[in-house]
């Protein structure tokens, strides 16, 4: 039985703590509630930043001669002071921060070094070389709040991240983070081990990720922590089988990254790819239990055992499979176990290789002109050879589309079935390796020589052969493969 423990980086600042990337800045949240801050100029940048400052507690002294009619609507609130007037060195006096909008760089050089000599941290709009700090893009769920800087050198990209981010972040996350604020002092006196609050909060993060909260939310959470408080479960294991799907992480479900997030324990497959586990939380123990063809494996039974023995240890357990657990990923069997255990466990599906495959090549597997079903079948038996129990003349149905997985080594005897049993050898055949990942390949080809495609390929990465009319248009004309893919041109039949 071969066990790896894989951590997130071999190299250590120290014993058990990550070392850290180089940062083009030190990302810091300032507390500026009740603070004087200073904005030179009364245009429409300097009344955004203004608006921005008090937003976040700051008493706002504005200079400037005149204003731009963006600032009519601020001046009410008791958070401003206009002093009618361009700043001076006095201005300085008191000051948490600085901020500027210059017209040139001589007053743009005149304000920042004014600033650097009252010790006040300075930024001028849109002149990066005058700026100590800048502003980043926000997604404001406050106080859940989320920052995204570029540096300077592409505003648009860090506009473009926060959009992505919105997407991602309910609008409830705010009543939800004021919510963790309001309990978290009762919470922390109730559960005073480590583990119980871990409990708490995992729950409290499934809830606030997918339902509203209202009046009565608090004092369900604090009933939660009580009953957690009293409970002799409290550090009952669980396991999570999830799916990793073929290989690109952005392929993830959300769901899926936050059962990494919660993990104590993973143990993934060879499949599974170095992106995927980077989102995993930092302190998990990371345990290979890869099953390969042609390779040294846990046998299946060893993978069972671990999972039981590490959830009655208390440890939340990540059975990490590429593709979905329960497509060809033998999590039937591992529920089987956990349930005859006792051991409560969930299934987090994941995007399985045929989907992947079918969205890479542009190809509907139920194109009505083409197949009127599709089926998903096995290239191997448990002892490597093609199995014996396929309905062979069901598979040779020339309207349906059929996925063979793990049928490199058996491409050849998979196309004499199929021809066997009625299939044209010249029905369209595919075949893609390492589907979704960067060393992705594609052969295309007809039944009569898809063992040819096969050998091309190889056998080191996991391969799919899709069979059938679907993949007409694929197999037709070369110019319609995507650029990013690797022909095997040698082995191109058509």
């Amino acid at each position: 039985m071969r066990i790896v423990s894989s951590q997130p980086s071999k190299n250590r600042a120290r014993k058990g703590q990550e070392r850290i990337g180089d940062l083009a800045v030190l990302p810091v949240f300032y507390k500026l509630k009740g603070k004087h801050v200073l904005v030179a100029g009364g245009t429409d940048a300097a009344a955004w930043k203004a608006h921005l400052l008090a937003a976040a507690g700051a008493f706002v002294e504005i200079y400037a001669a005149e204003l731009d009619p963006a600032f009519e609507s601020l001046l009410d609130a008791d958070r401003y002071r206009w002093h009618r007037r361009t700043w001076a060195g006095d201005s300085f006096n008191g000051m948490q921060i600085a901020i500027a909008d210059a017209r040139t760089d001589g007053e743009a050089q005149a304000f920042y070094c004014a600033a650097r000599a009252a010790g006040v941290p300075v930024n001028v709009i849109d002149k990066p070389a005058y700026c100590e700090f800048q502003f980043g893009s926000i997604v404001n769920r406050s106080p859940a709040i989320v920052s995204i800087s570029t540096d300077g050198a592409a505003p648009i990209l860090g506009q473009a991240i926060r959009r992505r981010i919105e997407t991602l972040l309910p609008k409830s996350l705010q009543r939800w983070a004021q919510l963790a604020r309001d309990v978290r002092a009762d919470v922390s006196q109730r559960l005073i081990p480590a583990p119980q609050r871990r409990v708490f909060w995992e729950g409290f993060v499934d809830r606030a990720f997918s339902g509203q909260a209202d009046v009565a939310t608090a004092g369900e959470l604090i009933a939660e922590s009580e009953r957690l408080s009293c409970s002799e479960s409290t550090f009952a294991g669980r396991v999570t089988l999830v799916g990793a799907g073929p290989g690109d992480a952005e392929l993830l479900t959300l769901k899926a990254v936050r059962a990494l997030q919660a993990a104590d324990v993973i143990l993934f497959d060879d499949l599974v790819s170095p992106d995927v586990l980077e989102l995993a939380r930092r302190e998990a123990k990371r345990m290979l239990v890869g099953k390969r063809g042609g390779r040294e494996s846990c046998k299946q039974d060893d993978i069972n055992e671990m999972m039981v023995t590490l959830a009655k240890s208390g440890k939340h357990v990540i059975r990490l499979k590429g593709g979905d657990p329960m497509i060809f990923g033998r999590g039937g069997e591992e529920t089987a176990r956990l349930q005859a255990e006792n051991i409560p466990v969930n299934v987090v599906p994941g995007i399985t290789s045929a989907l992947a495959m079918a969205a890479s090549l542009g190809v509907s597997l139920t194109h009505r002109d083409f197949a009127q079903s599709v089926r998903f079948v096995t290239g191997h038996s448990r002892k490597g050879a093609l199995p014996m129990d396929i309905d062979w003349r069901a598979v040779a149905d020339p309207t349906a589309t059929t996925i063979f997985y793990m049928g490199a080594r058996t491409a050849a005897e998979i196309a004499v079935r199929l021809t066997t049993q009625g299939l044209s050898p010249q029905t369209p055949v595919v075949i893609v390796s390492a589907i979704s990942r960067p060393e992705e390949r594609r052969w295309r080809g007809t039944i009569g020589n898809m063992k040819m495609g096969s050998v091309a390929l190889g056998y080191e990465e996991p391969v799919l052969i899709g069979v059938g009319q679907a993949f007409r248009t694929v197999a037709g004309t070369q110019s319609e493969m995507p650029s990013h893919a690797t022909e095997s041109v040698a082995a191109v039949g058509v």
